[in-house]
């Protein structure tokens, strides 16, 4: 399905004009004014007033695929045989009521609607944004909320209501397919990161989506699998960066997840939705399933408080219908939900009257998208000053993907309709480095051969994956076109070639890349022979004539380095940038941009060192069932920090062109009582303008319950400090940051005890600390006793002998 084709401009117009005069005329004849149409009433009211005019089959209908049923309107989602993709514009449903569906499209890298048709004219693109992994890596909030506003108005422009996005989903285990579309390992910044998009967004009138709630951390079985997590690793991991981002974000809407909580689908979890997210959080907005996730019982997920059943099914719907009959679903629980889901209708701009221009500054939007790529990427080695490096080079630009950006992941989280994606070797050219014509010829060559042999590329070449996909013979699916050069490999080089390009260049630029995305768990597939040698060679050639090597990493997240890392002289890791990522790496090498991206998770140095290794995806691992979340709360540094476990790169690690000294901490009490403010200067020492980002972990008691060694509680980018400029950050610790969940009585609670604050570069780079006391227990919050696991479960324990 392209919703954006010829009839794009004139469906849009029509609309439009229907919006603008229906209350005027199809309330004409009325003495009284409906208290939906009154402006001066309350949402609230409005839309209470909405869902008492509409009849039992308009609720029914509206709660199964909103409207889908009700009339024909265009289907919502594409499918492309393995998945599918959300995206519609809006569509008349109930013309008494000016009632339509909402309009929404998939995110988190931008407006996921179709592709330009070959030969368009005027084609509204959009942009395609950095990966959240990419921006959590800037530990920037102020610039994630300028992503969002640059995004939403995109989204305001070309008439949508709602994104489903953003992701927030904690990156458990590497290998995860969409952890390109999550942010980070950590809760807190996960949360904080969230937030401020769903600020940015929400600032245009549209309405953002949390998804995939909760604990949707793999891609195997992802419809039915049963993740089994312990309340307290709930509440203080999984749970926590979306309790953050509803209560800071105040999103529109929460999407729920394919995959069953502790025994039971997400979407039929009532203390979840209600008890935990409603009640404790004070969530206020819709609830909507994942779409086409046609497992489990509509009933169940209706009575479990779903505002809406996406994309919805004949099947659903007649579940509603007979339960309404059977009286095991009364129509004043229908009315509850649909209050949800009129409350976000009559919210939306187009209902408020908003005419979108259908042209958004395009031109502008790449700006921010670039900002954002060059702040997020993390310079990982840099030996001897290798960078950054002057133009005047001429450069030998190795690898594929330096040819061919990976601007995003796969699936619905991806951006077909972007009109431009920049190459390294592009952005090196624009920059006005001196690139080498017959290796870029070379390069560009294979590409054009992969993508005309169109081959079945060797990680889908095995009987499941063409089954998944509809693989038959050697020839790739249509669907398979943005996979195709990713995925396909490496193009091998003698050592006698790369000598022959490297008498003709002055340093040399390999980029290594990886796709990954939904339905797939290749977040983390290892470097390959024909890469390492690559590397290998490539580094040996140019150093035996005292040149240098920089790798690019163009990978979407948590990458395997420590069996090559030592070859080249710096290391640059770029993620998935989005369409700005070739003009925003060339930013970093030539230094017009200060690298100070920091990583918003470990790397590991082999994989098995992963506290989740030997129990990801589940059991069976061919078709998990179960998927036992045996680390606890030792996810990410929790677990390498706690248990001393070395890592290639530690959480929050990442260099400058610059240097940064730590000074002058201090605590307003040593006392805890309510709060307790920490303050820190940061000064910039070095020779060039850079930006820090500052940590602060905090070392808590554990006299009571057991805890990691210390835990991320509060972080902060300075601006751009010149040479020699200092910057005072305040950091505050209210009594939540020092609690722990305690299950056995449900509660958040403050052990007393000493507590240290240390404030770092990284989690193991801690520049400064300092200590103050909590006289007694704290019981910060009693919540719920709900979620316990439906298995037993063996922990990981600091403590075990």
């Amino acid at each position: 399905m392209n919703l954006f084709n010829l009839k794009f401009l004139s469906g849009l117009f029509l609309m439009a004009l229907f919006t603008s005069v229906t209350y005027s005329t199809l309330f004409a004849q009325d003495t009284k004014e409906p208290i939906f149409m009154n402006q001066n009433k309350s949402l609230e009211e409005r839309a209470r007033d909405l869902v008492s005019r509409l009849t039992l089959e308009e609720k029914i209908a509206l709660t199964v695929g909103d409207g889908r049923f009700l009339r024909a309107v265009d289907p919502i989602t594409e499918n492309t045989t393995e998945l599918y993709i959300a995206n519609r514009n809006a569509k008349l449903l109930i013309p008494r009521l000016s009632v339509k569906t909402t309009a929404l499209t998939d995110g988190p890298c931008g407006i996921n609607k179709g592709p330009a048709p070959e030969g368009a004219k005027d084609y509204p693109y959009t942009t395609a944004f950095p990966s959240s992994t990419c921006l959590a890596a800037t530990w920037n909030i102020d610039l994630a909320e300028h992503v969002g506003k640059a995004f939403g108005n995109e989204l305001l422009e070309y008439d949508y209501d709602l994104v489903l996005m953003p992701a927030l989903n904690l990156h458990r285990n590497p290998n995860c397919g969409r952890n390109f579309e999550y942010y980070s390992e950590d809760p807190l910044l996960s949360g904080k990161l969230a937030a401020s998009v769903v600020n940015g967004f929400q600032s245009n009138g549209v309405g953002a989506t949390l998804k995939h709630f909760v604990a949707n951390n793999q891609e195997s079985n992802r419809r039915k699998y049963n993740a089994v997590i312990s309340q307290r690793a709930l509440r203080e991991i999984y749970l926590r960066g979306f309790e953050i981002a509803v209560r800071e974000g105040k999103p529109k809407s929460i999407m729920t997840a394919y995959n069953r909580l502790n025994g039971f689908y997400t979407a039929e979890i009532p203390e979840m939705l209600q008890d935990i997210v409603r009640d404790e959080w004070g969530f206020d907005g819709l609830y909507m399933t994942d779409f086409d996730g046609h497992y489990g019982d509509a009933l169940a997920k209706v009575r479990a408080g779903n505002n809406l059943l996406m994309s919805g099914s004949m099947q659903e719907y007649n579940e509603l219908k007979k339960a309404l009959k059977n009286k095991t679903l009364d129509e004043s629980t229908l009315d509850k939900n649909l209050f949800y889901n009129m409350k976000l209708k009559l919210s939306s701009p187009s209902m408020k009257g908003y005419k979108p221009s259908l042209k958004p500054d395009l031109a502008a939007h790449a700006k921010v998208a670039r900002e954002a790529a060059s702040e997020g990427m993390v310079l990982l080695k840099n030996e001897n000053k290798t960078l950054p490096m002057s133009t005047q080079k001429t450069v030998a630009v190795f690898g594929k993907i330096s040819y061919y950006l990976i601007a995003y992941g796969t699936g619905s989280g991806g951006v077909r309709s972007l009109k431009y994606a920049v190459s390294v070797n592009d952005g090196l050219k624009s920059a006005g480095f001196k690139v080498l014509d017959d290796l870029e010829n070379f390069y560009t060559a294979y590409i054009e051969k992969i993508k005309k042999d169109n081959l079945v590329p060797p990680y889908f070449d095995n009987p499941k994956m063409r089954a998944d996909n509809g693989i038959k013979g050697n020839q790739a699916p249509p669907h398979f076109k943005e996979r195709l050069v990713a995925f396909s490999e490496e193009k091998s080089l003698s050592k006698s070639e790369i000598e022959k390009y490297e008498s003709k260049s002055d340093v040399a630029v390999i980029t290594l890349g990886r796709s990954g995305g939904e339905n797939y768990e290749n977040g983390y597939l290892p470097i390959t022979q024909i890469e390492f040698d690559l590397v290998r060679d490539v580094s040996d050639v140019f150093h035996a004539s005292g040149k240098k090597v920089i790798v690019v990493l163009n990978v979407g997240g948590v990458w395997e380095t420590a069996s090559w890392r030592d070859y080249p002289d710096a290391i640059l890791l770029a993620w998935q940038p989005g369409q700005e990522g070739g003009h925003a790496v060339a930013d970093i090498l030539t230094g017009e941009v200060n690298p100070s991206g920091k990583l918003p998770d470990s790397f590991p140095l082999k994989y098995e060192d992963v506290p989740s290794a030997s129990t990801f995806p589940g059991e069976p691992a061919e078709e998990p069932i179960n998927s036992l979340y045996n680390e606890g709360i030792y996810v990410g540094y929790r677990y390498y920090d706690s248990f001393n476990v070395p890592t290639a790169y530690e959480f929050g690690y990442g260099m400058s062109y610059t240097s940064f000294a730590y000074s002058d901490l201090k605590l307003s009490s040593t006392r805890f009582t309510s709060s307790i403010k920490a303050l820190v200067t940061i000064k910039n020492t070095g020779n060039v303008a850079g930006k820090e980002a500052v940590q602060l972990y905090l070392a808590a008691p554990s006299t009571a319950i057991e805890k990691p060694v210390h835990e991320l509680k509060g972080f902060a980018k300075t601006e751009l400090l010149l040479p020699g400029e200092s910057e005072q950050l305040e950091f505050e610790l209210d009594e939540r940051s020092l609690a722990s969940f305690w299950s056995g009585i449900s509660a958040w609670v403050a052990d007393k005890g000493e507590y240290e604050v240390r404030i770092g570069a990284s989690s193991k780079d801690i520049r400064l600390k300092a200590a103050f006391n909590l006289p007694e227990d704290i019981i910060v919050e009693k919540v719920h006793d709900v979620l316990y696991p439906n298995f037993i479960l063996n922990e990981l324990s600091r403590f075990d002998k």
